[in-house]
């Protein structure tokens, strides 16, 4: 029997904190309402036509080396094969997720992105209606609303993002049922395992609402997740990287952050956000030297126009390098990044995370070469801008006590 969810608006809270995480994972979510005595069968499914499934991978691959046109030509070419089938308006979403990633703060691409998963999503219920136990429809309406879900959270539009992947998960686990041989298949159920496990640790106050869901298991997770990191074919690269985020974010695994983001740059090394992430993986753990080489990398990219290195790409560079410069008590060297920063920020009127904590650092560089009232004016103007975690909390210490004072 499958779990049932509390009613709304019980759940609520849960929404908030469990959405937060599950909602921006692509597969995954809690159980929802489709029938559990339904078997799918991935017999007659798109996904077993070798040339199909060649020419899929070589698309995704191409997407992932930031080759957006070669890779929509061959998601195109595939459309046409299937003009009827959701993979092919899936595909094309991929590209437009990948648009959307490079520049978070820009939402221009959203509506594009959520028209085209409502068209898979549509299709797949059509094929559902006639058959519900298809397996294609099943599989990529799951991929459908986890993706979705995924930029909702993004967009911190947490109760939507929850309620997608509540619906994500059904599926999904069907699917993994129906073929338990497939390496790309076991990667929900993956992260389901680890992140059931993990939730109520982190989140104590929805236990009482975890309990009526399936246990999880954060050593099955991570071992089923790194089955398709290591045999997966078309989720291999997106396994990899949530095993980065898990090691990154919740495990404090230095040593296994660094070794996905090496398997990541080495698989894709024309990717610009796998390449950020390692950059910022050294930063965390204060490896400034190989950070600093990471990122003066990612700079010079952006100024031989690199594909996929964008002006926000160039603003993570400009501000982790600053902040290596900051500890190594170079401020003059450090100033300079954060004022290139500003002028590359200054081209949209968003206060983006890094614009802010930029123009709080050049508050910290000046108290620490002894230009107080310069200092004073940037820490002013963050008090004016959006609140990135203690940005507000900083300025206001600083402009009470100078950065770097005794106590």
């Amino acid at each position: 029997m499958q779990p049932r969810f509390c009613a709304w608006p019980s759940c609520t809270i849960w929404y908030a904190a469990f959405g937060r995480i599950l909602g921006c994972l692509a597969l995954l979510a809690a159980s929802a309402a489709y029938p559990a005595a339904v078997s799918a069968q991935p017999t007659d499914s798109v996904l077993e036509d070798p040339a199909l499934r060649q020419t899929a991978k070589e698309g995704l691959d191409l997407l992932y080396d930031m080759q957006f046109d070669e890779a929509a030509a061959r998601f195109d070419s595939i459309s046409r094969q299937v003009d009827d089938h959701p993979i092919g308006p899936f595909l094309s979403a991929l590209t437009l997720w990948w648009e959307i990633l490079m520049d978070l703060s820009d939402t221009q691409h959203d509506e594009a992105f959520y028209a085209a998963m409502g068209r898979v999503i549509a299709r797949c219920d059509a094929r559902l209606a006639a058959n519900e136990g298809d397996f294609d429809a099943m599989f990529f309406k799951g991929m459908a609303l986890g993706f979705r879900g995924r930029l909702r959270s993004n967009r911190r539009d947490w109760i939507r993002a929850a309620a997608d992947g509540k619906r994500a998960m059904d599926y999904v686990l069907a699917v993994a049922r129906a073929d338990t041989t497939d390496h790309d298949f076991v990667l929900g159920p993956g992260l389901y395992n680890y992140y059931a496990a993990l939730i109520p640790e982190r989140y104590p106050f929805v236990r009482p609402i975890t309990a009526f869901l399936p246990k999880g298991d954060r050593d099955l997770g991570l071992a089923q997740i790194g089955r398709t990191a290591t045999q997966g074919y078309f989720m291999q690269t997106e396994a990899i990287y949530f095993l980065l985020q898990i090691y990154y974010l919740y495990e404090n695994d230095y040593r296994q952050s660094v070794r996905y983001a090496t398997l990541l740059r080495t698989r894709h090394p024309g990717n610009s956000f796998f390449h950020a992430l390692e950059g910022r993986i050294y930063a965390r753990w204060a490896a400034w030297n190989r950070s600093d080489t990471v990122f003066a990398s990612i700079l010079e990219h952006y100024r031989q126009g690199a594909s996929g290195y964008t002006a926000p790409v160039a603003e993570q560079a400009l501000y982790f390098l600053a902040r290596g410069r900051m500890v190594a008590r170079d401020y003059p060297v450090a100033l300079s990044y954060l004022l290139s920063l500003e002028a590359l920020s200054a081209r949209s009127d968003e206060d983006t995370y890094f614009k802010v904590m930029g123009r709080l650092q050049q508050g910290m560089a000046y108290d620490r070469l002894g230009q107080r009232t310069r200092a004073v004016e940037r820490y002013a103007q963050v008090l004016d801008m959006k609140a990135w975690g203690s940005s507000h909390t900083q300025a206001q210490r600083f402009m009470t006590r100078p950065y770097g004072s005794r106590e």
